[in-house]
């Protein structure tokens, strides 16, 4: 009797929904608590406290409802045959536009924009409501319906450039592989991954967001002082029109070898009114680079990116898995899919080890920042960005621990502050 591959997955996917729900409540219960943590006594007011507090429960209400949803479709998809079932009618389609449906690329091609069709519009409810009625209710929400439906739009016309390309690559990947398939298909992916950090942010990024160079003045020559002084190979520093979607704020850094760049929300320059603060982050940020992280990052993902196709090759010719989930022939996008869902349990536990490596990282990064000598500054700017955001103040610990890649800033305080006193 063959396994029964899909009712494990289906089994699995709904045991993690249930632990991660119990999560969901545990963290729900600490947006709940009526005080602020006695770290941020006196430094958040109580004012941007009780707007934190509304907008995090607003979030986690709505966080409920989808996941639920989600969980839903996902197993009834699975358990009812949905996909099987699809793939047919997406042959059929292709046979009545008049083209070859065993040629499996146009199949799966035409698989594809069924799916992201489905995707679009059950994702669509969710996405307005989060937008136009969560964010909007809470200040942050700065783009009309137009913009919104104008970068909906520009998304998919990208997906339909890039994504023919590269499914029909990777689909003749896996079939003249052979032996060396999973070697084929990382260095595929390498290479894809390159090309695109280079081109985001010269060709895709700037037909969503407009980008400018930070104006001549005192922050941007602190900034070029403190990128001096670490030998950080700062090309450009740019200025995003963050505000005109959102007023949520962030930087950040990109850029291969001797080309690097910053880029600087403007809703971050518009919120902190001290320069230092702003220098404080920048500095965090390129303790990043000067710790490496960046880098062990990217070679933590090829890792990672090379054994799953190790493990693709292992049990893409399993005709018992293609049948458990209701296929009588093996198509390679349907394999890879069924793949992803057999690794799941495998994937959760790496989630959870990188975001333990990554707030391990972010501590680093605030020490690198203080051994600087912005202690103080880095303080008032975290502080900034978590009243500003409106960020929850009150975090449970597991919770946290399991979903957060970033340490709450309780934490991150404590850790600064720990350091004075070994210092001292």
């Amino acid at each position: 009797m063959a396994f029964p591959y899909m009712e494990a997955v289906v089994g699995f996917m709904i045991l993690m929904y249930i632990f991660e729900t119990y999560l969901d409540k545990r963290q729900h219960a600490a947006l709940k608590l009526p005080t602020l943590p006695k770290t941020l006594e006196g430094l958040i007011s109580q004012e941007k406290f009780e707007k934190s507090r509304a907008y995090s429960l607003d979030k986690s209400h709505f966080h409920f409802v989808h996941e639920f949803v989600t969980i839903l479709m996902d197993s009834a998809i699975l358990f009812y045959g949905v996909l099987p079932w699809f793939w047919k009618k997406s042959g059929e389609f292709v046979v009545l536009v008049g083209l070859n449906a065993e040629n499996e690329i146009l199949h799966t091609l035409a698989f594809l924009a069924g799916v992201t069709i489905w995707s679009q519009i059950t994702d669509l409810p969710f996405s307005l409501y989060s937008t136009f009625v969560i964010e909007a209710r809470h200040g942050f929400n700065k783009q009309t319906i137009w913009l919104f439906f104008r970068d909906l739009f520009k998304g998919i016309c990208l997906a339909v450039i890039l994504g023919p390309p590269i499914v029909s690559a990777i689909i003749f990947i896996v079939q003249k592989g052979g032996p060396y398939l999973a070697i084929y298909l990382w260095g595929f992916m390498f290479v894809l991954s390159i090309v695109m950090m280079t081109v985001y942010p010269i060709l895709i990024a700037p037909l969503f967001n407009k980008f400018t160079p930070l104006p001549e003045g005192e922050l941007r020559h602190k900034i070029e002082n403190l990128a001096s002084s670490l030998n950080f190979p700062l090309k450009k520093l740019f200025v995003v029109d963050g505000s005109t979607r959102s007023s949520h704020s962030n930087a950040y850094m990109y850029g291969f070898f001797k080309n690097k760049r910053i880029v600087l929300y403007d809703t971050l320059i518009q919120q902190c009114k001290n320069d230092e603060e702003i220098v404080a982050v920048i500095a965090h940020e390129l303790g990043h680079w000067k710790l490496n992280h960046t880098m062990y990052s990217f070679i933590a993902v090829q890792i990672l990116t090379f054994l799953q196709f190790g493990g693709y090759t292992l049990v893409r010719n399993s005709s018992d898995l293609f049948r458990s989930f209701g296929f009588d022939t093996q198509p390679v996008l349907i394999g890879l899919i069924i793949f992803q869902h057999t690794v799941i349990p495998l994937q959760h536990l790496v989630s959870f080890a990188l975001n333990l490596v990554s707030r391990s990282f972010e501590f680093q990064a605030d020490g690198f920042a203080k051994k600087l000598g912005y202690s103080s500054s880095l303080r008032a700017g975290l502080v900034k960005l978590q009243e500003e955001n409106l960020s929850a103040m009150n975090t449970d610990p597991w919770y946290s621990a399991y979903h957060y890649s970033h340490p709450p800033l309780v934490e991150r305080l404590a850790a600064l502050d720990e350091q004075d006193k070994k210092e001292d």
